[in-house]
C-alpha cells in the first residue's frame, strides 16, 4: 500500500459526511506505518472501542469506510472466530461483526453491510506472519503467502464493493 497522508484519509471516506470524517481519529501510529505490510489501513477509534475505520486502494481510487461494531459479548475461552477477509482464527473476542453503512443514496436510507473481520484490523500482518493469533494461530494452508495476501485483497475488494453498491 502507498503511504497516506490524513488528507488522504479524510477525504477517502465513502460513507460519512464530510464532518464525521474531519472528526475520525486517525491512527496514532500513522507515521510510523510500515505501509509495505498493508493491504489496508485499518485502525479503532481508542476513544470509543466500538467504531473502527478503514482505507484501501479500490478500483483506481482510495476508499475509505467507517463502521462500528456491536457490544462485543462474553464468550467461552474455548470459542474460536474466523475473519472473513484473512481467514484467520482467533480465540473468544479476536474476530467482531463490523457493520458499515453503504454509500450514498442506499446508505442514507439506513442500509448497511456488515462482515467479520479480526477485532484489531491486522488482517495484513497475518497473513505475512507479523502478527500471530491468540492459542493455536493460523491454520496451515497449502497456499503460499503471495496466495493468501491476494485472496485477503479479493475478499476486502467484494466488501468494498458491498460498501459502494
Amino acid at each position: 500500500m502507498r503511504p497516506l497522508s490524513e488528507k488522504d484519509i479524510r477525504s477517502s471516506f465513502v460513507n460519512c459526511s464530510k464532518g464525521e470524517a474531519g472528526r475520525a481519529p486517525l491512527p496514532r501510529d500513522l507515521p510510523d506505518t510500515s505501509w509495505d505490510d498493508l493491504d489496508f489501513l485499518g485502525w479503532r477509534d481508542p476513544g470509543s472501542p466500538e467504531r473502527g475505520h478503514l482505507v484501501a486502494e479500490h478500483g483506481g481510487r482510495l476508499v475509505g469506510v467507517a463502521f462500528g461494531s456491536p457490544a462485543r459479548r462474553k464468550r467461552n475461552f474455548l470459542h474460536r472466530s474466523l475473519c472473513s477477509l484473512c481467514l484467520t482464527t482467533h480465540p473468544s473476542g479476536g474476530v467482531s461483526l463490523m457493520t458499515a453503512r453503504k454509500a450514498g443514496k442506499s446508505g442514507r436510507e439506513g442500509n448497511s453491510v456488515g462482515l467479520y473481520a479480526c477485532t484489531d484490523l491486522g488482517c495484513s500482518l497475518y497473513v505475512r506472519g507479523l502478527k500471530t493469533p491468540g492459542a493455536g494461530g493460523r491454520l496451515d494452508e497449502s497456499l503460499s503467502t503471495a496466495e493468501q495476501i491476494e485472496r485477503t485483497r479479493a475478499n476486502l475488494a467484494a466488501f468494498l464493493e458491498r460498501v459502494l453498491g
